[in-house]
Order: structure tokens, then sequence, then C-alpha cells
């Protein structure tokens, strides 16, 4: 957790809100993001998944498959920031990509792989 909350205030800007070895909570403007360590192993252990599913949403297998989108106001500006900071996708090293449904973004990544899409509004 102390890796990935020093990736964030590093390459992302945000700073810890709250931070303990499983869980942090982290703030940037308006943004804010929590964290949680993907190393609850209990499901390997498990007998019948039918009688108690997996469902804690910690699960070891989980590392590296988050993602989420987060809208800003001015993604050239974070654009160029984050791509100084070398923490792009390579699905957006070429620049922000106009969509057909009216956005602006690009994609980055975290320490663990897990994707970050942000993206403007074309209108506003």
């Amino acid at each position: 957790m102390s890796a990935a909350v020093a990736w964030y205030r590093e390459r992302f800007g945000f700073e810890a809100r709250h931070e303990t070895d499983g869980f942090s909570v982290l703030v940037r403007d308006e943004a804010i993001v929590h964290l949680w360590a993907a190393s609850d192993e209990s499901w390997r252990s498990r007998e019948d998944l039918s009688q108690q599913p997996i469902r804690s949403g910690a699960e070891s297998f989980l590392a590296g498959t988050a993602s989420c989108r987060i809208e800003v106001e001015d993604v050239g500006a974070l654009f160029d920031e984050l791509s100084a900071a070398r923490v792009l996708h390579s699905v957006s090293v070429a620049g922000v990509t106009v969509t057909d449904f009216g956005t602006r973004e690009f994609a980055t990544v975290d320490l663990d792989n897990n994707a970050l899409a942000f993206f403007s509004r074309e209108n506003g």
C-alpha cells in the first residue's frame, strides 16, 4: 500500500487523506480515490464456492484489473502533466483522443497496472 500511495503522490499529484496497510483514501482537487490491497487469499482454500462465494472485492487475483474514469476540467493540461510523469497507457502516448460520444480523454496506468482514464466533455 505504501508503494501505491507514493506512486499516486509522485506521479499523479494525489495526497493521502487516510492510509493504512490495507486501505487508503487519496485526494487531488475534487477527485477522491480509494485504494485497497488485493491481498485476500481466503478464496484459495474454499471447498465449495457455491456456499461461500468470492465477494470481498480484495481477492489477490484482482490485483491490476481495476479501472476508473475521472472527469476533469482541462484534460489537455492534465495530459501534458501526466505524460511528463510517465504514467500514460500505451494507447494514449500519441495524445488526447476525441471520442464519438462527446469526450476528450486519455488513459493512464498506476504502479499495479490498474487503468485510470481522464476525460472532459466536448461541450463543457
